[in-house]
């Protein structure tokens, strides 16, 4: 049996951080995707865009709270400055 691990709010909270975003311990994904894109909007976030196309490839193990802030907040945001 295969074990996959889901992509959880604390997944992509490490991400945003590792991409140079300051996003707080116990930020809810919403909150992360929030800052993400107001430091994209600001002065670019580089290797967000990147990021962001690799989450997409992986909806089907990511919980559904990270999948919607991801596209409420950092799909608009890259949109607006590409």
């Amino acid at each position: 049996m295969m074990i996959v691990e889901l992509i959880d709010g604390e997944d992509f909270r490490q991400r945003l951080v590792a991409l140079g975003v300051h996003v707080p311990e116990q930020a809810c994904p919403e909150t992360a995707a929030r800052l993400a894109a107001g430091c994209h909007r600001a002065d670019g976030v580089e290797g967000l865009e990147s990021a962001v196309r690799e989450w997409l490839t992986k909806t089907d193990i990511m919980l559904p709270s990270v999948r919607a802030a991801i596209e409420a907040h950092l799909i608009p945001a890259l949109n607006a400055a590409g």
